[in-house]
């Protein structure tokens, strides 16, 4: 199934059912009296994460989602069934954006599910209307229309490790040699057009289609795929040992690290490892003395972890691996202490919780406001309770006048 990362979707919330003019009718009662029921909420919509990172090809071809309305009311008072929730799968690491009120959802683990859309509430039946002078109302009100808008979809893969590098630089062989993966491999240019992703350990390792200079200009597949480097935790930048100069390799190494600045400038902040891949074009010997020459000129690599490996080279690739699951373990050490500095919550949660809170503070400043620019309304004197019997009022002084009146007409 083709890999989709974005897209634009219209959704709308159900809509709140009818309220319903009807009347009670009983044996040998013949005025029962107004008993039309409300109607029912309309469907809410949620999205939900889940692991397919394919998830959104399934949706190639929906332009609108609609959730259910909710039903009328009925007779004798019953109230109409609400419309059923409406749940969105979307890939875990999905950033989804209102475009209407600019509000960003991210869901970063499998199950997390977040409200979007909130559904019309149920219009009231003419039960809702009797009253002392009004016993017979015809009077029911509609159900409320559900919100709706266009939403944003963009999936952000979440991976232990990127692969990143030019093309043909040898990324998708290796990630199917370290992993189960089955990336399409092919001798010429981009012939990876879509991230793949391979499980090592339990550790995940994202193989992202080959860059070029003016990539984060749009240039070849441009920063289409660059998102997706945002959220690895670690680098390991492929580079072929096909190039045959110091020079040449420099240039590669930094057109990609400039790419990635350009993109964001957080990206060269992330831990690199240098991975010199297709070594099994040299012998060992001249292989050990091409490394050594490269680390001696390129001033850059001076405090960055340096690797060979080859496809066809089986030890090469148990060291890889080895020092992969080593690097993984570290990284996930140091992410529980921090998650345990920070109260039990990762980084992104933290922001999350910054962020309501100073948009519940603007929401409450802004009510405060409108409350300050309503007028005092006008209120009424209230009138004097009348209680039967009391001594020094007005109401007992005219009760005990027409009495003595009564009294002498009788006589």
């Amino acid at each position: 199934m083709a890999f989709i990362d974005e897209m634009t979707v219209h959704v709308r919330a159900g809509r709140g059912g009818n309220g319903v003019v009807r009347w009670l009718h009983e044996k040998f009662k013949e005025f029962g009296g107004p008993s039309g029921g409300d109607g029912g909420r309309g469907a809410h919509v949620y999205v939900k994460a889940v692991r397919d990172t394919t998830q959104l090809a399934r949706y190639k071809n929906i332009k609108e989602f609609n959730a259910p309305n909710g039903e009328a009311g009925g007779n004798n008072s019953k109230h109409g069934g609400n419309g059923e929730d409406m749940y969105i799968d979307v890939p875990v690491g999905s950033v989804i954006t209102n475009k209407s009120t600019k509000e960003v959802y991210k869901l970063n683990q499998e199950g997390e599910t977040i409200q979007i859309l909130k559904g019309g509430n149920g219009g009231l039946g003419n039960e809702r209307f009797k009253s002392s002078t009004n016993q017979t109302p015809e009077e029911w009100t509609p159900g409320k229309n559900g919100e709706e808008a266009d939403f944003y979809i963009e999936v952000e893969l979440i991976a232990d490790a990127g692969l990143v590098g030019l093309p043909n630089a040898g990324k998708s062989s290796l990630l199917n040699a370290l992993t189960k993966a089955q990336a399409k491999i092919g001798a010429y240019q981009f012939t990876t057009l879509e991230p793949n992703l391979g499980a090592l350990y339990n550790y995940i390792l994202a193989d992202i289609p080959g860059l070029i200079e003016g990539a984060s200009e749009g240039r070849g597949l441009g920063h289409k795929f660059l998102r997706h480097i945002k959220r690895t935790k670690m680098l390991f930048h492929c580079i072929s040992l096909e190039h045959e100069t110091v020079d040449e390799i420099q240039t590669v190494y930094k057109t990609i690290r400039k790419e990635l600045e350009d993109y964001h400038p957080d990206m060269i902040l992330k831990k690199e490892v240098i991975l010199l891949t297709k070594s099994d074009v040299f012998t060992p010997t001249v292989l050990a003395e091409k490394v050594a020459e490269i680390k001696k000129k390129i001033v850059e690599w001076k405090n960055k972890e340096v690797l060979t490996v080859s496809v066809y080279d089986m030890d090469s690739l148990k060291n890889l691996s080895d020092f992969l699951t080593k690097e993984f373990a570290e990284n996930n050490k140091k992410e529980l202490e921090e998650i345990e500095n920070l109260g039990g919550k990762t980084h992104d949660e933290v922001a999350d919780e910054i962020g309501n809170f100073e948009n519940d503070g603007a929401q409450k400043v802004a009510k405060a406001m409108k409350k300050m620019e309503r007028k005092p309304r006008a209120t009424k004197p209230k009138k004097d309770v009348i209680k039967k019997g009391g001594k020094g009022s007005k109401g007992n002084s005219k009760s005990d006048s027409k009495t003595t009146k009564s009294r002498t007409n009788k006589k």
